[in-house]
């Protein structure tokens, strides 16, 4: 019975350990994109040079954001990144330009 607590409550703690929590979008943009996006286009907050690209819908922007597009290497040069990260720093980014 013992080792069956101590068991649950090993797993219990990796389990929560490992889960994985919502990303901060502001956080995931000031670490990975703003070297870049402070400063060049298209700039955080500018709402023309955003405009064209809102105009193509999230999808295509998290795909261009996910495979590189132009001089911007796939996800911004951080493989590390995972989608609910570029999903999170998009969403603060366009939030930034609406």
């Amino acid at each position: 019975m013992k080792f069956m607590l101590t068991t649950s409550a090993v797993l219990a703690v990796f389990l929560f350990a490992t889960q994985s929590h919502a990303a901060d979008g502001q956080e995931v943009y000031s670490n990975n994109c703003a070297v870049c996006h402070d400063a060049m286009p298209p700039k955080m907050g500018d709402k023309q040079a955003w405009e064209p690209r809102l105009k193509q819908g999230q999808d295509a922007l998290m795909a261009a954001v996910v495979n590189g597009k132009g001089t911007m290497p796939p996800k911004g040069g951080n493989s590390s990144l995972s989608e609910e990260d570029i999903k999170a720093a998009l969403n603060y980014m366009l939030d930034q330009v609406k």
